[in-house]
């Protein structure tokens, strides 16, 4: 059965944490994303898992088996990399054949396998050119092609996409989720792209400092944040986050103090359980409704810049005492930079964060 799961799985360099008891599961045909900033320990994370970097502390758990002393060639697993690391006098075809022959098949039975991947990523054509006569989008294929042609236990990507321009990252990312998608295995990405992440995988496990702080999947990390880093770190344009003073709540509704105005948002019951004092209110740019100056409970700011996105439009504006919130409208909505909004947050996409940063919860 093809599954990974590390348990509280911790790895030093000297000093130094890189990963902090970490706790994953990844089920059969399943894929996660390690997704985080630079530096946050998800390559670490993943190096481990392929056994390339030894463990600190905790197990690494590969079908069932503990795989802490075992050598990478040992643990079944198929490992794509940042560079792609094929062979330049080697055709396409036998780049991707080349880890058959330590299965010692026949040369019927590994052109038959080659092929038969080849077509799933549509390098039939191009089977018998060189690396270098082939586009980088290719060579990607061939080498995620050399790690499915295999039959391993499960799969590793570490940051695929990361050399490709946009529109081959748009093409790929689609491409290599069919793939996944028609496989019984279990596959880790690691990407710093949230885009990549939420497209591609069924749950994304989201690192800070060598820590994972939510695991779920996109439409939960995107809609129910965790704490104030995911919320900030999921979302484009990046959730408005406000430093505020909480005064109370009631009738579903929390008062807060925020730019010298007192606003009662709608909130769910679990911020009753809040003492009076600072929050942070999260609200996402497209939260917002633009109401007419007599309205009640608005966020009042000033449009500073306007950004055309096509069928929306990013306002950057300022509150009263100086800050900055973002806001987007559809494209029929007309707003002049100087203009004065009166800004309604949506309350089913409203989230209030704790002093310590951590989500309030109904």
């Amino acid at each position: 059965m093809s599954t990974i799961e590390i348990r509280k799985v911790t790895k030093m360099f000297g000093d130094f944490t890189a990963v902090k008891d970490a706790d994953l599961k990844v089920a059969a045909g399943e894929v996660v994303c390690l997704l985080g900033p630079s530096g946050c320990g998800k390559t670490t994370t993943l190096r481990m898992i392929a056994g390339l970097e030894r463990v600190t502390a905790g197990d690494v758990i590969i079908a069932g088996k503990n795989m802490n002393e075992l050598s990478p060639q040992k643990r079944d697993i198929a490992m794509v990399f940042q560079f792609y690391a094929l062979y330049p006098a080697l055709s396409v075809g036998q780049n991707i054949a080349m880890p058959l022959h330590y299965e010692k098949l026949s040369k019927e039975e590994m052109d038959k396998r080659v092929m038969k991947v080849a077509k799933i990523l549509h390098l039939d054509t191009v089977l018998d050119r060189l690396p270098g006569q082939v586009s980088e989008g290719e060579k990607q294929r061939v080498a995620v092609a050399r790690a499915i042609v295999r039959d391993p236990n499960c799969f590793l990507f570490d940051e695929p996409l990361s050399r490709l321009d946009v529109e081959l990252r748009h093409s790929m990312r689609g491409q290599i989720k069919e793939v996944l998608s028609g496989l019984s295995k279990a596959t880790v990405i690691v990407t710093h792209d949230q885009l990549e992440a939420l497209t591609m995988a069924d749950r994304i496990a989201i690192m800070r400092d060598g820590l994972i702080e939510q695991v779920g999947s996109p439409h939960e990390v995107f809609a129910k944040p965790a704490n104030v880093f995911v919320a900030s770190f999921i979302g484009t344009p990046q959730m408005n986050l406000i430093e505020a003073n909480f005064k109370g709540y009631g009738d579903g509704k929390a008062k807060v103090v925020f730019d010298k105005q007192e606003v009662t948002i709608g909130a769910n019951a679990g911020v009753a359980s809040l003492k009076p004092g600072k929050v942070t209110v999260g609200i996402r740019p497209r939260a917002f409704s633009v109401a007419s100056r007599d309205t009640k409970d608005t966020i009042d700011a000033q449009a500073e810049l306007i950004e055309p996105m096509g069928a929306e439009t990013l306002i950057h504006a300022r509150t009263i005492t100086g800050g900055d919130i973002r806001v987007v409208v559809t494209r029929d909505k007309r707003v002049k930079v100087g203009e004065l909004l009166h800004l309604v947050p949506d309350p089913a996409q409203t989230h209030i964060f704790d002093e310590s940063g951590k989500a309030v919860r109904a």
